[in-house]
């Protein structure tokens, strides 16, 4: 196997791991309510600072990527992340455990940039869209251990103890990258090509993040990334579970399942959106307005039509919904093309600090607006859930129409 592909096995193995956390808390939520008496406000607090925090991070991150490289930081960071798990687990209380998700949210928040930065030196930009979107699909494998297998784990042996043996695998994925990853090839063949290869690059790490913030079209892609991730995380993280138990009356295990059928959709998205943009449709632009048009037809259903689904439709509903999603994922690419490889990290990296937000931010007003509603034993009626999902599928609507504002990025010399 070429270097480069051991390379990006072991990163995608870790983001596998960093996916998992992310949405974890989908499955386990009913239990950590049940354990620390939480309101639907503490619990949306629980699950979105791990966001916050995600996201807050990413600033310096892209900085120290472009100073220090890749491996380095993931592994000093997948320390944390080992830290955070096992304090998360082992947490007393509400306020413990809330530390323990800073600790996770810091800890994973350089897993995809990192190896985005590394994949910068070892493939080249027409390979990029691609392998970003083979990493997003691998590590969505996450999702997919998140949802039905995590919650037969939980059933069986209690949440505590299933996330303590992951805590495990973190420490077998660190300890990978750390011994085969390398930030460039020998001797330094790093690549840059494209529409922004022959491009000035700053002076300077705060002149690169400015560089990146004086662009338009870097803004209307934050924006839709915002949006995007936000609500297809309300659905696949946090609010899915308790949504298709409290309104279909589904179990833990019936609801891990549908949520399963999503994160199995966005996976063959992913597998598929970089070969779309690069060579059906030769343009990211066109790419995420068509797919991400789709997705908001699609998360208008569960505002009350999907509730007339038949079981199987429902799953279908949510393939076709992961699949729509995952033309997301075509924002890296977009702003890898925008600028020079020499800031590579820092506008990955910053496009990432509005990803991550849209999910903190959203997660926590939709629980904000579930509290408004009388609920029984953290159960809540379908009109409190369509009340609280609107304002977010809306947005996402109002971020598409913006996007068409944006520029297109060059592929192979064509015009897209």
């Amino acid at each position: 196997m070429a270097i480069r592909w051991k390379i990006f096995s072991v990163l995608a193995f870790l983001y596998v791991m960093a996916l998992f956390f992310r949405v974890s808390m989908a499955v386990v939520a009913r239990d950590l309510s049940a354990d620390f008496h939480l309101s639907a406000t503490q619990l949306g607090t629980l699950s979105s600072i791990f966001f916050i925090v995600y996201a807050l991070a990413q600033i310096p991150l892209g900085l120290l990527l472009d100073r220090f490289g890749g491996r380095i930081v993931v592994c000093v960071l997948g320390g944390m992340t080992t830290a955070g798990i096992i304090l998360f687990a082992l947490a007393p209380n509400y306020h413990v455990a809330l530390a323990g998700r800073v600790l996770l949210g810091i800890g994973t928040s350089c897993v995809l940039m990192g190896s985005l930065k590394i994949f910068t030196n070892w493939f080249t930009p027409q390979e990029f869209a691609v392998i970003a979107g083979f990493i997003m699909a691998i590590g969505n494998l996450g999702n997919l251990f998140a949802t039905a297998p995590l919650a037969a784990a939980v059933s069986f042996f209690g949440w505590r103890n299933a996330l303590l043996v992951v805590a495990l695998a973190q420490v077998v994925a660190t300890s990978l990258v750390y011994v085969v990853a390398a930030d460039k090839p020998v001797p330094d063949k790093a690549v840059d090509s494209g529409a922004h290869a022959a491009a000035p690059a700053p002076t300077s790490a705060m002149k690169g993040l400015q560089s990146v913030l004086a662009n338009h079209s870097f803004w209307l892609l934050g924006t839709l990334g915002f949006c995007y991730y936000g609500n297809f995380m309300l659905v696949q993280s946090l609010w899915g579970g308790p949504y298709l138990m409290d309104v279909f009356h589904a179990s833990r295990s019936g609801a891990g399942n549908v949520l399963f059928c999503s994160a199995g959709g966005f996976i063959a998205g992913c597998l598929c959106v970089g070969k779309i943009s690069t060579h059906l449709l030769k343009s990211r632009k066109k790419t995420l307005l068509i797919g991400q048009s789709a997705t908001v037809v699609l998360l208008m259903l569960l505002l009350g039509p999907a509730e007339q689904f038949s079981p199987g439709a429902l799953k279908l509903l949510f393939i076709a919904l992961g699949f729509t999603a995952s033309s997301g994922i075509t924002i890296y690419p977009m702003v890898r093309e925008m600028f020079p490889h020499s800031i590579a990290g820092t506008a990955l990296s910053t496009l990432n600090f509005f990803v991550v937000s849209g999910v903190a931010v959203i997660q926590l007003l939709v629980g904000i607006v579930l509290d408004q509603f009388p609920h029984a034993s953290g159960s809540y009626a379908a009109a409190a859930y369509h009340r609280a999902f609107l304002f977010p599928f809306c947005g996402l609507a109002i971020s598409i129409l913006l996007f068409v504002g944006a520029k297109d990025t060059l592929i192979a010399g064509s015009r897209r």
